[in-house]
């Protein structure tokens, strides 16, 4: 009889940990599969481009694509505030279920608009019309998730289960790059791949996506949504959230340096081991994959020592780092005598990012109340990413077709400091967390 209530407890326990790791799952694969469709177009870009833009000129065309990659960044404050609008206001679980439909039908009508051959100018518009959707989709997933990822999270392992979203989303990209990996080494020609092979991986990808919706359609919502719900109504949207402009300020300031960090050493890197360094598309394509799972591998890893040590030092580490190294290391690159020595240093690049991209969406989740938190995460990052990530890649080629492609590495660098400067001076979250409030 003694034993009755350690052995209730005990279940009771399992229970929970199944529970949480269920929705973790759920909300992190659905992750997972929206950030591959966004990134199958920049893995594959290297072989579509010619299709809608027919131009001799190989920089000219990845260019024209940059373009259309970054415009789709433009939906993204639109997508934070009406994802992050529903989420605050109907739920975490029916603002995911909808951002990643809407990724399927993006991704849909890119693996079936003819080439510029075909039907003209329509082409590269419709490219842009998908770019725009996906676009729209991107935006409303990263606030939701986040949010959803911290809240279902507990408070003592709350940086080592966010940082799932990162793995994820890395995981997204690793995922365009394996399935680009087995097309060109066992399953098409280079001639094919240019041709028609490209279409395959947004096929893949829309698939995928209806996948992910049944699986978010059956996950819990969370308990810091319910208890807000439950709670007298309170104001959700762009006029409640104006009540916390330190916080919203924050999120752009934390999130400035990192998001140009990020898609330098991890999405336009593939274009810049090609382009800058010289390396085939086979090999570029393997180094950025055998990094990018490094990467990933490190997210969790760098969440825990969060959990233990907070989350201002992994900042400040960042951005220290970030602001020396950034320089030495792209100038390094293309001098870089052999590919070990080249994969060294992307691994050198990313353990520095990891420090920014292990614990951004947990640091964003613990600055806002429950009843603004999914539009507070995602719609001042979706505004900075726009700005500043989504024209990354355009700002490198555009720099480098005026003949000044160092310029590209001292503007990241400066980007990464004036970041530097708001970890600094920053409360540290886990000590001031509102997930708890």
């Amino acid at each position: 009889m003694e034993n009755k209530p350690v052995n209730a407890n005990s279940h009771t326990e399992v229970k929970n940990v199944e529970y949480r790791l269920k929705s973790i799952f759920g909300g992190s694969i659905g992750n997972l599969v929206e950030w591959y469709d966004w990134y199958s177009y920049s893995a594959f870009a290297l072989y579509f481009s010619p299709v809608f833009f027919p131009d001799s000129n190989p920089t000219a065309q990845l260019l024209d694509t940059a373009g259309i990659f970054a415009v789709g960044f433009l939906m993204r404050p639109i997508g934070g505030w009406l994802f992050g609008s529903i989420a605050d206001k109907y739920g975490r679980k029916r603002s995911m279920a909808l951002s990643v439909l809407i990724m399927a039908i993006g991704s849909l009508i890119i693996g079936c608009t003819p080439g510029y051959r075909q039907i003209g100018i329509a082409a590269p518009l419709l490219l842009l019309f998908a770019r725009l959707v996906q676009g729209l989709s991107t935006g409303g997933e990263y606030g939701t998730s986040a949010t959803y990822l911290s809240e279902m999270a507990t408070r003592k392992h709350r940086g080592f289960y966010s940082s799932f979203q990162y793995v994820t989303l890395i995981g997204g990209q690793l995922l365009a790059l394996g399935i680009q990996l087995i097309l060109q080494n066992w399953l098409l020609t280079s001639e094919q791949l240019h041709n028609w092979g490209w279409r395959i991986p947004f096929f893949v990808g829309a698939v995928l996506s209806f996948i992910a919706l049944y699986l978010r359609r059956h996950i819990d919502e969370t308990a810091a949504f319910k208890t807000n719900q439950s709670k007298e109504e309170k104001k959700t949207g762009i006029r409640a959230l104006m009540a916390y402009p330190k916080e919203v300020f924050t999120v752009v300031g934390l999130t400035l340096g990192g998001t140009i960090a990020f898609y330098t050493f991890s999405t336009y890197m593939q274009k810049f081991l090609v382009n800058t360094v010289h390396l085939s598309k086979e090999t570029s394509t393997m180094l950025s994959f055998s990094s990018l799972l490094v990467f990933a591998i490190m997210q969790p890893l760098f969440g825990l020592l969060s959990d233990h040590i907070g989350r201002k030092p992994l900042l400040i580490g960042f951005g220290v780092l970030g602001t020396l190294c950034t320089y030495p290391i792209l100038t390094a690159l293309p001098m870089a005598g052999s590919k070990i020595f080249i994969f060294l240093l992307m691994i050198a690049a990313l353990i520095i990012v990891s420090g920014y991209t292990s614990i951004n969406a947990v640091v964003k989740a613990e600055l806002f109340p429950a009843h603004i938190r999914a539009l507070g995460v995602g719609l001042p990052y979706a505004l900075t990413v726009a700005i500043f990530g989504g024209t990354a890649e355009y700002l490198a080629l555009w720099f480098k077709g005026i003949g000044h492609e160092n310029y590209f590495y001292w503007y990241v660098s400066l980007c990464i400091l004036i970041s530097l400067i708001l970890y600094t001076t920053m409360k540290d979250t886990k000590h001031h967390s509102k997930i708890e409030d």
